[in-house]
């Protein structure tokens, strides 16, 4: 068994071989070892021979012709675990069960995918309205409290990149943004806020709030919302039912490793 202290001397290379992989899983395609190296701070010796052990597992590729390094299928096989396993649903449906206990209202977990949010968990309040927020369903992400605040907490230059064309701006009620302009406006608010929030939207009559799930790079992983009439709520409220909310995000970004 290694000991407690040798266990802390390997942590900082197992910090910086993790940093590589991290690094690998940001880029467009593949990199040289410099780059790594000039953008993680480390000597150009360390990244060759973290490359090499990576390489050796599978996770990482090397194509010798570019002199560049890729992810490898160990990688892909990793995230294709990652995918079997579930974790933001398995993580998340006991939160959005007592949190549906404690506001009596139903709540919802979804997940950015492409301009759609996806929802994986939905816990429905008994005598409360059904919503169209089922497992399984896509909704313009545009349009969702859900939606809305993952892409308020995206950086601006992937929200434009979705939204390059006006026309992806659909509408399902009549109302919400019909241009980038408007919907940049709303993401503002977002922003400002620190929460999502629709009101008839995505259904006439339903209003809903939602706070993102952040990773450690502050990248949104997924949201938790909450549903509700719109009568049974005054827009003053939107506030504290976030903050109800926020809780509840922070821990499903706790449970799936985030750093606070």
């Amino acid at each position: 068994m290694v000991q407690a202290s040798a266990r802390r001397a390997l942590s900082p290379a197992a910090d910086r071989v993790l940093d590589v992989l991290g690094f690998l899983a940001t880029q467009s395609g593949p990199v040289a070892a410099a780059v790594i190296a000039r953008d993680l701070a480390l000597p150009r010796s360390s990244v060759y021979q973290f490359l090499a052990s990576l390489q050796s597992r599978g996770l990482v590729v090397h194509f010798p012709e570019d002199r560049k390094y890729g992810l490898g299928v160990g990688a892909f096989e990793l995230s294709s675990a990652y995918l079997r396993q579930e974790p933001i649903t398995r993580l998340g449906a006991p939160l959005l069960a007592t949190l549906t206990d404690r506001l009596g209202e139903s709540t919802h977990l979804a997940v950015l995918h492409g301009r759609d949010v996806l929802y994986l968990v939905e816990e429905r309040a008994t005598h409360r309205p059904t919503l169209v927020t089922d497992v399984g369903v896509r909704l313009p992400g545009h349009l969702t409290a859900t939606g809305r605040s993952l892409l308020g907490a995206a950086p601006a230059a992937h929200v434009r990149a979705l939204y390059a064309e006006d026309r992806a701006l659909e509408r399902r009620t009549g109302v919400g943004p019909r241009t980038y302009r408007e919907l940049r406006a709303v993401l503002g608010r977002v922003r400002e806020l620190g929460y999502g929030f629709e009101e008839s939207d995505v259904t006439p009559g339903i209003s809903s709030v939602a706070i993102a799930v952040l990773d450690r790079e502050g990248w949104p992983q997924a949201a938790i919302a909450t549903s509700f009439p719109s009568e049974a709520r005054d827009p003053a409220t939107r506030r504290d039912v976030a903050e109800r909310l926020r809780p509840f995000a922070a821990e499903l970004g706790r449970r799936l490793g985030a750093m606070r």
